[in-house]
């Protein structure tokens, strides 16, 4: 106030003060920060060097702290703060996660996203500890700790990954019975993705037990290995729009030729975690 009104008198009149506590004050400052911030005389009120280098950081500071109040609502009800997500790799290529995330970020636009790409067990293990706010995962069926829960997202088809010049390529649908003894490309059972013991029930159900021909981790990797004759690979029908080359993909025979897509959480939820389920429910 007295940097705007370059006057005591003023600025203690507009403050509603008296003007020696005013005076005091401000000598009280200058003093704390060691250098005079007005040049006082009868006549007028100048601010020195140091007083116009701080003028627009006080404002700042002012702007700052009466914000305070608002960020604090906006984090009690969920509206603001940061949001810590994970998700396996195919699920990006479905439709349903870029819709909730686009809608959560429209209506929660204060809200800090943080997205790394983790395999479903590290999720599991993650939010069971607190480190994990949500994972959008694949897990095989009560592979849920305690404390943990998972929400349906979708439920998406099996198909069959195989290079395009198998014998059975170009063909709708294939029965799991017609490439029993074929190599499969795999994840590792112990990444804790469900499709390892679906597609091993899937096997079982036809007849005969998986033989694996190699494992990689991420089902891209999987569908590359394909494409390079290794052999046959069952993934979620999203992957289909992973167009590589050397590779063509048929329906699986069958009802239940199904993996779920969940979203798992802690048990006890965050504010901001509350409204991203809310986001979730409303498309799902």
């Amino acid at each position: 106030a007295v940097a705007e009104e370059r006057h005591f008198g003023r600025a203690a009149e507009r403050l509603r003060m008296a003007q020696p506590p005013l005076s005091q004050q401000i000598q009280a400052l200058e003093a704390e920060l060691g250098t005079r911030l007005f040049d006082r005389n009868r006549r007028k009120v100048e601010l020195t060097a140091a007083g116009d280098a701080l003028l627009p950081e006080a404002r700042d500071i002012l702007a700052r702290a009466a914000d305070l109040g608002r960020l604090a609502r906006a984090a009690a009800g969920g509206e603001a703060g940061r949001l810590d997500m994970a998700f396996t790799g195919s699920v990006p290529f479905t439709e349903v996660m870029p819709r909730i995330l686009r809608r959560f970020r429209n209506q929660f636009p204060e809200v800090r996203v943080s997205l790394r790409e983790m395999s479903t067990g590290a999720q599991i293990e993650a939010v069971a500890e607190g480190r994990l706010d949500l994972g959008f995962a694949r897990p095989a069926a009560h592979n849920l700790p305690p404390g943990v829960i998972g929400r349906l997202i979708l439920r998406e088809p099996l198909v069959l990954a195989l290079p395009s010049d198998h014998p059975l390529a170009g063909r709708d649908s294939i029965g799991m019975e017609e490439v029993a003894g074929e190599g499969l490309v795999m994840n590792p059972r112990h990444i804790g993705t469900g499709l390892y013991d679906k597609i091993t029930q899937l096997c079982r159900a036809a007849g005969y037990a998986p033989r694996i021909a190699v494992e990689a981790h991420q089902m891209s990797t999987m569908i590359r290995l394909v494409g390079a004759g290794l052999g046959l690979a069952v993934v979620p029908q999203t992957m289909c729009r992973v167009g590589f080359e050397g590779v063509a993909y048929a329906a699986i025979a069958g009802s239940d030729a199904m993996l779920d897509l969940l979203l798992i959480h802690r048990d006890a939820i965050t504010p901001v975690t509350r409204n991203f389920l809310t986001v979730v429910e409303s498309i799902t």
